[in-house]
């Protein structure tokens, strides 16, 4: 039912759709092409039901991983999806040997930071003025793996 996969140029469409219904400054094909070709970089799909509904990207830099983004299709959260994604990559990074995991959340992106929290993520500073589209703060968040 639940299926983990890498992404792949195939998938970059429907992340794009998951992308523009999830952010104010959602990524372009071409950032997602260029992360594909990154060495650093790790992006995973998760598929319900057969159908691309979710997607995260990790870089992993030394014994760190950062995960650059995480969404959810809309008509697909709630459903404990999200919760299984984050869960996966953590696993991920830590059969890589990654000793600490780092993220920014928007500061008013209240049922993240709650997510983030469950799964051990501790708050660790603040980036002023981070997002374009309305210079919110973002919530710097770290966990020890």
């Amino acid at each position: 039912m639940i299926e983990f996969n890498r992404m792949n140029r195939e998938d970059i469409d429907k992340v794009i759709h998951i992308e523009k219904c999830c952010f104010a400054i959602p990524w372009t094909k071409s950032m997602f092409l260029e992360e594909l070709e990154n060495r650093l970089a790790h992006y995973t799909v998760v598929k319900y039901l057969g159908l691309i509904v979710g997607y995260a990207g990790m870089w992993f830099v030394c014994d760190e991983a950062h995960i650059t983004n995480i969404a959810m299709d809309p008509k697909y959260q709630r459903k404990g999806l999200g919760r299984n994604l984050l869960s996966f990559i953590i696993d991920m990074a830590q059969n890589k040997g990654i000793l600490k995991m780092t993220l920014e959340v928007r500061c008013s992106n209240l049922a993240a930071i709650g997510l983030y929290t469950q799964f051990h993520f501790v708050k660790c500073g603040i980036r002023k003025n981070y997002y374009e589209d309305n210079h919110e703060d973002a919530l710097i968040m770290w966990r020890d793996l």
